[in-house]
C-alpha cells in the first residue's frame, strides 16, 4: 500500500453533538481515502491516505464540515504514532482495568509548569503522566468520578481529546489492520 494509515479522533462527540458512523465512513471512502473504518460512536476513525498528517486533518475537517456538519477540532495520529502511544503507557499494571486507563492525544505539547499543575491538582489514587503529545491518565476510582478531566485543557492550555484504553487498543488493531490492505 502507497501512503500511510492515521487514527483520526474527533472531539466532543457524545451527548447532543453527534456524528453517525456509516455517513461518517461513506464521506470519507467517497472523497478517496482507503480502508476507513469507524470504532464506535464517540468519534474514532481509521483510514489510509497518501495525504500527510496535516493534510488528512484539513481534508476530513473540510468534509465533515460540509457533509456533516461537524466543527469541533480534529486530532490525526500515525499509526506509528499510535503504537508509540501504547508502547510508551507508564501505567502497564492499569491495563488490567482499561476504563480506568486514558490516552488523551494534545494538540501541542504542554509546558512543563502547566503539567506539574495538573499532577497537583490529582487526588491521591490519580497518576498523570506526559509524554510528548500524550497524556496518560490513571484513575482507579473512575474517568467519571475524577475531578481532572474537567480542567484538562485549561490547566495543560491545550486543546484534548480522550479514549480509554480498550478504545486505544482498538484503534490499533484496526489501524493495524487497514495498514495490511
Amino acid at each position: 500500500m502507497i501512503g500511510e494509515t492515521f487514527i483520526v479522533l474527533f472531539r466532543g462527540v457524545g451527548g447532543a453533538t453527534q456524528l453517525p458512523t456509516k455517513p461518517l465512513r461513506e464521506a470519507l471512502t467517497e472523497a478517496g481515502f482507503r480502508s476507513v473504518a469507524t470504532y464506535i460512536a464517540s468519534g474514532n476513525v481509521v483510514l489510509a491516505s497518501g495525504l500527510s498528517a496535516d493534510e488528512v486533518k484539513a481534508r476530513v475537517a473540510a468534509i465533515v464540515g460540509k457533509k456533516l456538519g461537524f466543527s469541533k477540532s480534529i486530532f490525526v495520529v500515525t499509526r506509528q504514532e499510535w503504537g508509540d502511544f501504547i508502547a510508551q503507557n507508564p501505567f502497564p499494571e492499569a491495563v488490567d482495568r482499561p476504563t480506568t486507563l486514558h490516552a488523551f492525544a494534545l494538540e501541542a505539547e504542554p509546558s512543563r509548569e502547566a503539567v506539574q499543575a495538573l499532577a497537583a491538582r490529582a487526588a491521591a489514587s490519580e497518576r498523570v503522566v506526559v509524554k510528548g503529545k500524550v497524556l496518560y491518565f490513571h484513575a482507579p476510582e473512575g474517568f467519571g468520578t475524577s475531578k481532572l478531566p474537567p480542567i484538562i485543557d485549561r490547566t495543560l492550555e491545550v486543546a484534548t481529546t480522550a479514549r480509554n484504553w480498550n478504545t486505544v487498543l482498538k484503534l490499533g488493531e484496526l489501524a493495524r489492520t487497514a495498514a495490511s490492505r
